[in-house]
């Protein structure tokens, strides 16, 4: 078991969707050079991952 920072204790099954969840927004981090990357977190867990991407267009 690993002890998260607000002092919980938190499973096995816990940490697997913690480490999952980390390696979707790390994919997305290398993908993305400009825009945002919002997490939505329902009951404990990340249930969605929004990736917005700018595009940087050049004047005329």
């Amino acid at each position: 078991m690993m002890v998260v920072n607000n002092g919980r204790v938190a499973g096995p099954d816990k940490q697997l969707h913690v480490e999952e969840s980390l390696r979707s927004v790390r994919d997305a981090l290398m993908s993305l050079r400009y825009g945002t990357i919002s997490l939505t977190i329902h009951e404990d867990r990340v249930v969605q991952i929004d990736v917005t991407e700018k595009k940087r267009l050049r004047p005329a």
